[in-house]
């Protein structure tokens, strides 16, 4: 199961300063992270932007989800960076491994050197850089970041292994691409002028949504409707009403929060509130 979540460029277009537009991606960057979202796609919604664009939404989510053993390695001095003390821990919760050749804890590590006979140094979050071995087939130059199974620390045991790390990747591509991926699973489309969420309706979504899910947000004051030209009217209201044709890429449009008591739901919360629901299990 891959689960996506997609936010646009124009996400932080009501923060009042570069503070308080940090502190909101910080909530965004926590939702994906309780939720364990694989993949977190910022699209392009440039006519909704600001003066905080893709280019920052994208380097303040990737700041927050590098482990802080790494951060002072991983990133220079950079502007958008100015106020990444308001963000929240994410606190990432390891994998395991349970088979007997996979055991251990996934960690994220950063080549510090690169040595003779396919050897390279690895800051990993222990005291001091570890020399390990690099697979087969990889290629690893100073200063990237590799993947990193430690299955015991005292002594040292760990290897470089061909995996994504805990936490989400984050990834900037036209909305059209992210739904048309092989592992989109269900293409959810979030708004308030969608098909109202209910205990029933979300009972018949629950297997479908273990193949994986692709879920999409829009911005405060500017929904999807209006970042993708969507007239009201042709959103689903019920099960098995008008819908959006195929061309509009979405399997489903969802209002996840039918009984909102504010003008404007804004999207950290809009997370929070659909994705609880979505990831629900049986």
């Amino acid at each position: 199961m891959t689960q996506t979540i997609c936010v646009p460029s124009s996400l932080v277009r009501e923060a009042e300063d570069k503070r308080e537009a940090t502190r909101k991606l910080g909530y965004v960057a926590r939702a994906a992270t309780v939720f364990r979202a694989d993949r977190l796609v910022v699209f392009p919604d440039r006519e909704g932007e600001s003066r905080w664009g893709g280019e920052f939404v994208t380097t303040v989510l990737e700041y927050a989800v590098t482990p802080p053993y790494l951060r002072q390695e991983a990133w220079d001095v950079r502007d958008e960076l100015e106020y990444v003390g308001v963000l929240p821990p994410l606190r990432v919760s390891p994998q395991t491994g349970s088979e007997s050749d996979g055991s251990g804890s996934l960690t994220q590590g950063i080549v510090t050197e690169v040595g003779p006979e396919g050897r390279v140094r690895v800051n990993c979050g222990m005291q001091h850089p570890i020399s390990l071995i690099t697979p087969d087939g990889m290629s690893v130059g100073e200063g990237e970041r590799v993947t990193v199974r430690i299955s015991s620390r005292e002594p040292v045991r760990a290897r470089i292994v061909d995996e994504a790390p805990s936490g989400y990747v984050v990834e900037r591509m036209d909305l059209a691409e992210a739904l048309t991926r092989d592992d989109a699973g269900v293409r959810i489309a979030t708004s308030r002028y969608g098909e109202k969420l209910s205990v029933s309706r979300l009972s018949s979504l629950v297997g479908r949504l273990d193949d994986g899910m692709t879920v999409v947000f829009g911005s405060p004051g500017r929904g999807l409707p209006d970042i993708l030209d969507v007239a009201v009217e042709d959103l689903p209201t019920s099960t098995g009403g008008a819908s959006v044709g195929p061309d509009s890429g979405f399997d489903l449009w969802l209002n996840t929060i039918p009984r909102q008591g504010s003008e404007v739901v804004r999207t950290e919360e809009a997370m929070f509130a659909s994705l609880a629901c979505l990831t629900l299990t049986e």
